[in-house]
């Protein structure tokens, strides 16, 4: 088997790996066995010279004029990535947001399963949620301690996530995706992820405005030529 190379991948770059690999997900379970570099970057919202560079980290992947193997390359990604076993996480904070991410599918099919959810309400406690049933908060660190869990989601209200993240982190997580809209002070050799849907609609909202701000002057102008 072809070892996957350690040079240093850039995180741009890791993150449209990620994306080849749930395209590459969805071939293999549809029965393909091949992919051309062109369909798979189309595939992606990349060009094909981004997609080879891309996989270059990886070592030679592919065929010239034949393209790729889709089992194999989806392998090596899987493996670049750190998913090719099951890698358990836990998830606090199970209001509605918290709920819709434990309760999707789709993340088991690509190697992360939540072995803990956790909840500071009662009343949540005990609720099964796709499949796993709601644990009070203050089982945090024994549920990290019993399944080795580096990885946690965090979907709390702003006013406790760092709090929440400080319990994780001296439990030994070492990789947090935080959901609450505060930015988390975490220690070297500890990874966040922040992820802020208002952020996102916000930047939308602004590229939006732009369009029509570049639409109608153009427009204007080319009225104004008009003899």
């Amino acid at each position: 088997m072809t070892e996957v190379r350690t040079r240093a991948i850039p995180e741009a770059t890791v993150a449209r790996l990620a994306v080849y690999l749930r395209v590459l997900t969805g071939l293999a379970e549809a029965g393909r066995g091949s992919v051309s570099s062109g369909e798979l970057a189309s595939a992606a919202g990349v060009n094909p010279a981004g997609l080879r560079k891309d996989l270059s980290y990886l070592g030679p992947c592919g065929v010239r004029g034949v393209g790729y193997a889709v089992p194999a390359l989806r392998e090596r990604l899987a493996r670049a990535l750190g998913v090719e076993q099951a890698r358990s996480c836990v998830l606090v904070g199970m209001g509605n947001l918290g709920s819709a991410l434990a309760g999707y599918a789709g993340f088991g099919t690509r190697g992360f399963t939540f072995v803990g959810l956790l909840d500071a309400d009662p009343a949540r406690v005990g609720d099964v949620v796709g499949g796993t049933a709601v644990r009070p908060v203050e089982d945090l660190e024994e549920v990290v301690a019993a399944h080795g869990v580096t990885i946690a989601v965090v979907t709390t209200p702003a006013t406790v996530a760092q709090s929440v993240c400080d319990r994780l982190v001296a439990a030994g997580v070492r990789s947090i995706v935080n959901f609450a809209p505060v930015a988390l002070a975490v220690p070297a050799g500890v990874d966040v992820r922040q992820v802020d849907l208002s952020v996102e609609l916000q930047v939308l909202a602004f590229l939006d405005q732009q369009k029509g701000v570049d639409v109608v002057p153009h427009r204007m102008s080319e009225q104004v030529a008009l003899p």
